[in-house]
């Protein structure tokens, strides 16, 4: 069977194209958003070639694909035609906050991960050559590289307005047009300035007198821009539903980028900093009270978290904390989870004796370690519940070592064994210690809880 007849079938045992509200895709994931989740065949979808695993979680059902989603997801939209869009009075129940919550973060982040995968890992190995002193920082070379991975970091707002528009179902460009309101270097530089406590800096522009722009560096920022897209949608809908047939192509766009823009920079933006100060004010709090329970709280959730797709939450909060404090303490615990978890799968791949299971074993193990985990618990993992077990105690212990001895990163990396280099300077050796204590623990612990087990 090929991978078109794989993705026809897809769609057939996900109840049709008439039951597709949306979908979209993560790094490995293909994610439906599904008008009737009963119409579903989940066993027959786990038993087709290419499908690494399913489930329905927080009423979104999840296809794990893999390192060829992209590939698959372009199929599969080809297949039906365009991205589908919910058919009138068919939307299922409302969903909670939390399913909502999930839906938004996984849908806008999934997409464009690889773009930010890709420049932290440069920014990664460039801290590396620098610490090593194999170049120095203020060399023009040093300069170059820096703008390559530093620039998707920067106007990330950007990113994100479009990976949101897709998710809100409104005008990507639109969408771009009010991150760039956010990013204006009249805003930024009079932010930096309010920050630097210059001679004449301002807190706020006042439009005619009477509404306040608070003055604030958006570059780098989450939450305001997601939430200020969505602000888009509602308004986007309600101006073309008001403006009359002959009016909308010039006055729609124009009074829907004005009021949109204004709602972001008065009231949605602002709220949206508070609300990303607040997450790591808590996340803080949670290392105030005892560092090492943090790492063994957020270590132990990782991987049931990757499991059930709920990983996506945390990016934000670390993206937050690089912008508002300048490092962050939660990825590297990201970075444990996922070495525990190729420990274990090893150690399976060392007791597995059939060669088929052998080898797809060993590329799972792999994958997790260059920081790609799906294939590992959901091709392996999950079928060796004690191993799983073991990844996550290995990955909670690991986690509060490292947090015990306060191991920070100072920009978003991939969670790969290559973001090593990311870690040289004082806190190397305990990143690597907990590197070892990932490996060896969750590779130990499931040799010994599986042994025979997996052997048959």
């Amino acid at each position: 069977m090929g991978t078109q007849e794989a993705i026809g079938n897809i769609i057939r045992l996900v109840g049709g194209r008439d039951n597709i509200n949306n979908v979209w895709h993560c790094m490995t994931r293909l994610r439906f958003d599904l008008i009737d989740d009963d119409k579903v065949d989940q066993n027959e979808i786990k038993k087709l070639p290419g499908v690494l695993g399913a489930q329905l979680q927080s009423d979104q059902f999840q296809i794990v694909i893999g390192p060829k989603v992209n590939s698959w997801y372009e199929q599969l939209l080809a297949m039906l035609g365009n991205a589908p869009e919910q058919a009138a009075g068919q939307g299922k129940a409302r969903k909670s906050l939390v399913s909502l919550f999930m839906d938004t973060v996984s849908g806008v982040f999934g997409p464009i991960v690889p773009a930010i995968a890709g420049a932290g890992m440069i920014k990664g190995l460039l801290a590396g050559l620098i610490a090593l002193k194999v170049v120095s920082a203020k060399s023009d070379t040093v300069m170059v590289i820096d703008l390559i991975a530093s620039g998707v970091f920067y106007f990330l707002p950007f990113f994100l307005a479009v990976s949101a528009a897709k998710i809100f179902k409104t005008n990507e460009y639109l969408a771009a047009a009010i991150a760039a309101c956010l990013m204006y270097p009249s805003l930024i530089e009079a932010a930096k300035a309010l920050a630097a406590h210059q001679d004449g800096a301002v807190s706020a522009f006042w439009l005619l007198n009477a509404l306040p722009v608070s003055v604030f560096n958006y570059s780098a920022s989450v939450i305001p821009v997601i939430f200020s897209i969505l602000a888009l949608s509602y308004i986007h809908r309600w101006v073309d539903s008001i403006m009359p047939d002959v009016l909308k192509t010039v006055f729609t766009p124009t009074l829907t980028l004005f009021l949109g823009a204004l709602a972001a920079l008065v009231v949605i933006g602002p709220i949206g900093i508070y609300l990303g100060k607040a997450l790591a004010w808590f996340i803080e709090g949670l290392f105030g009270v005892s560092a090492s329970f943090a790492g063994l709280i957020v270590g132990a959730i990782r991987p049931v978290a990757i499991l059930t797709g709920m990983h996506h939450a945390m990016t934000p909060i670390a993206l937050q904390n690089f912008s508002e404090r300048g490092y962050d303490m939660l990825m590297p615990m990201m970075f444990m989870a996922n070495m525990a978890i190729a420990g274990a799968t090893f150690a399976i791949w060392r007791l597995s004796k059939n060669r088929q299971d052998k080898t797809i074993t060993l590329s799972a193990a792999i994958s997790a370690l260059l920081g790609i985990t799906e294939p590992a618990l959901f091709g392996v993992l999950t079928r060796y519940k004690k191993a799983f077990i073991a990844a996550t105690v290995a990955s909670s212990l690991a986690s509060a070592f490292i947090a015990f001895f306060g191991v920070r990163l100072y920009g978003y990396i991939l969670s790969s064994i290559f973001s090593l280099p990311a870690y040289i300077g004082p806190y190397f050796m305990f990143a690597v210690s907990g590197v070892i204590i990932a490996l060896a623990l969750s590779f130990v612990l499931t040799t010994l809880l599986v042994g025979k087990e997996a052997q048959e």
